[in-house]
């Protein structure tokens, strides 16, 4: 679970950032949480946007996400756009995972 602190230094980051995803009508599938996935290994921060089209909400993929895989955390939710974090496992893509963590402690 991440702290104010780790939130408030992940949506600072996600501000600069532009979208990484886009959900349309094609909705939620295994194929995209994997794109997801292979995404945020090597990032550790993206940024998904849902476009008009789609008939899934960002609550609804929020919680497929975290569904999907418990260690992924949703550092913000604003209109239809979500930020989503999670630390890498691949020492060499850890950019912002250890200030993460130090900012938890």
């Amino acid at each position: 679970m991440l702290t104010g602190k780790q939130k408030h230094y992940l949506r600072g980051l996600a501000q600069t950032t532009k979208p990484l995803f886009q959900m349309g009508k094609n909705g939620l599938s295994q194929t995209y949480f994997e794109q997801i996935e292979e995404a945020i290994e090597k990032r550790e921060l993206v940024k998904i946007n849902l476009l008009q089209t789609t008939e899934v909400t960002v609550d609804e993929l929020a919680n497929y996400l975290k569904q999907q895989d418990s260690r992924m955390e949703i550092a913000q939710k604003i209109g239809r756009t979500l930020v989503v974090y999670k630390a890498s496992h691949k020492e060499k893509y850890q950019k912002i995972s250890p200030i993460v963590t130090k900012l938890g402690r």
